[in-house]
């Protein structure tokens, strides 16, 4: 059914109800499921999305795609619909091949890049769902990186070789996600690993936060830092970049909220409370100081929030969907999962006020059962100048699947406020 896929969009779209009911929905009815998290995954679905393939056609082991499973992985979950299931494996099994050994045309081991490993988690629910070796196999690479990965002198991965003693907070989402996960699976009394995984939370906050005395302060964190001062925007106090950008913070806040769900959803006495409780401790205390702030950042009128969150309403920003999204769903989701207290309601209201702005202004009803979406900015780098020209200076793009990621996970958690 799943290669029919293309060819069906075309015609008739692939639509489920959150019983996991298969509804078709013909072309010339626009009609679309009542959950927003489900017409967004069934259309990037029938695109064919996410499914371990670039453009191009050729394999590719992207953290869009790892992103996008762990929305599918949630909707299949609560659908029980197999669908979900098996495009996550289809698309891994495009990268794994039978013996474990990842293919994908742009992963490189010796790149010791980041941003590969946000798959990795994906391999690790595959293989605790199939017990297919191949999936452990291909996660066992993914850490072999991790244990010859450059760092500075304090310990902090670098994001890529070719960016030396550089830290980006997209990093801690991408390597963070599958380094719990391995680790609570494989490793569970590997104290080391759990330490590492704290410092870098920690080496990445206290090298990036605002402080009150910046120009523009939100509080929040700047895109990321050099710790050898040798990037042209590395500042005097630090080394970090001259920015606060909205989905580098958008992925460290997922970061921490999805990290605190693994140690909360390990198999029972397989991983000892004593092992993580620095861990825990840590992660809730930077929620708490930090999801205030990105409430308090939101813009007062659309209740979303600026590319460039340290410059709010100067020329040039604009609203931006993907991290958005993310703060979306990192609110929800650490209220809902009790990681903060919202006593006063402010963290749902601000989440719920962005929500409503989303989904009225940066999702499209295509008119034959799918959804387009907008808004999400292509990329975001520290390659170059890192300041507030570069960043507005990057192409927006329709059906970015970093936002449309983003959006499904945003929208499962704000759905749930109405079964509350």
């Amino acid at each position: 059914m799943l290669a029919l896929l293309p060819k069906l969009a075309a015609a008739l779209f692939l639509s489920f109800n959150l019983t996991g009911s298969l509804l078709l929905v013909s072309a010339a009815n626009s009609t679309h499921p009542s959950s927003y998290a489900v017409w967004a995954a069934n259309s990037a679905i029938s695109r064919g999305q996410g499914n371990g393939l670039n453009s191009a056609g050729k394999t590719t082991v992207s953290y869009e795609h790892g992103t996008f499973w762990s929305g599918l992985r949630r909707l299949y979950e609560e659908t029980g619909n197999q669908t979900y299931f098996q495009y996550i494996e289809d698309a891994v099994n495009r990268i794994v091949a039978p013996n474990g050994t990842i293919v994908g045309s742009d992963y490189s081991f010796s790149a010791f890049s980041l941003d590969p490993l946000r798959t990795g988690p994906g391999f690790l629910y595959l293989y605790q769902q199939t017990g297919d070796q191949r999936y452990k196999i291909a996660a066992e690479t993914f850490r072999a990186q991790l244990d010859g990965h450059p760092r500075t002198a304090q310990g902090q991965l670098w994001h890529k070789l070719i960016y030396p003693n550089q830290g980006w907070l997209d990093g801690i989402y991408m390597g963070e996600l599958f380094y719990s996960t391995y680790t609570s699976l494989f490793q569970p009394t590997n104290q080391t690993a759990w330490d590492d995984i704290t410092s870098q939370f920690s080496l990445m906050l206290t090298n990036t936060l605002q402080n009150s005395t910046a120009p523009n302060t939100t509080g929040l964190l700047y895109h990321g830092y050099d710790y050898s001062h040798v990037a042209s925007w590395a500042s005097a106090d630090r080394g970090h970049s001259p920015e606060v950008w909205i989905r580098a913070m958008g992925w460290y806040s997922m970061a921490l909220v999805d990290v605190l769900d693994i140690l909360g959803s390990s198999p029972p006495n397989s991983v000892p409370e004593a092992s993580i409780t620095k861990l825990r401790s840590t992660l809730l205390d930077f929620l708490h100081l930090l999801l205030p702030r990105i409430r308090d950042a939101a813009d007062p009128t659309s209740g979303v929030w600026w590319l460039v969150l340290t410059e709010p309403g100067r020329a040039g920003n604009y609203f931006e969907s993907s991290g958005s999204s993310m703060f979306v769903y990192a609110l929800l989701r650490a209220v809902r999962m009790g990681y903060v207290d919202d006593a006063d309601g402010s963290l749902v209201q601000a989440a719920k006020k962005a929500y409503g702005y989303i989904k009225d202004n940066f999702v499209v009803d295509n008119g034959d059962g799918t959804m387009g979406w907008t808004g999400t900015v292509v990329v975001g780098s520290l390659n170059t100048s890192g300041d507030f020209e570069y960043y507005i200076s990057q192409s927006d793009d329709i059906n970015d699947l970093k936002g449309l990621a983003s959006f499904v996970l945003a929208s499962l958690e704000y759905e749930k406020l109405g079964s509350a």
